[in-house]
């Protein structure tokens, strides 16, 4: 009974096998469908773009431009450091913050000790805030 007993296993772990092989070949022509799918959609549109697009050139076409505006125009001046400075803050808050909500989720569940550790997470984020505030990373250059 002990022989039979292990060829049955043997024979339901092959069969398992056997399902999973059938179940990983499904899933990679699926994924392979979709790539090809894809991929010929881009295809056509190149070919669309290459048959039914613009063939003439002209100077001003071939002119580089930025944001509409002709290249190297005087009016256009970059933008100063300062705003990258303050976007990537702002997104850096931003980001700590979004870890507000699943905290508040969870806050009746965690208890007071969960409290103390929101206490020390926004008094990081303050103190953050505080030292950019006094380097000056707020304050627009003239």
């Amino acid at each position: 009974m002990k022989k039979i007993n292990k060829y049955v296993k043997m024979f339901a772990s092959f069969k398992i096998f056997l399902y999973n092989q059938s179940l990983y070949k499904k899933q990679m022509v699926e994924i392979i469908l979709v790539f090809g799918v894809f991929g010929l959609i881009g295809f056509i549109m190149v070919m669309v773009n290459k048959i039914l697009g613009p063939k003439k050139l002209t100077p001003i076409k071939e002119s580089p431009f930025e944001c509409g505006s002709p290249y190297l125009q005087d009016s256009i001046y970059p933008i100063p450091i300062k705003y990258y400075l303050v976007a990537f803050l702002f997104l850096l808050f931003d980001v700590e913050v979004v870890f507000f909500f699943p905290w508040a989720l969870v806050f009746k569940k965690l208890g007071s000790s969960a409290l103390l550790i929101m206490f020390a997470y926004v008094l990081i984020l303050v103190v953050g805030f505080v030292y950019a505030w006094q380097k000056g990373a707020f304050q627009w250059e003239e």
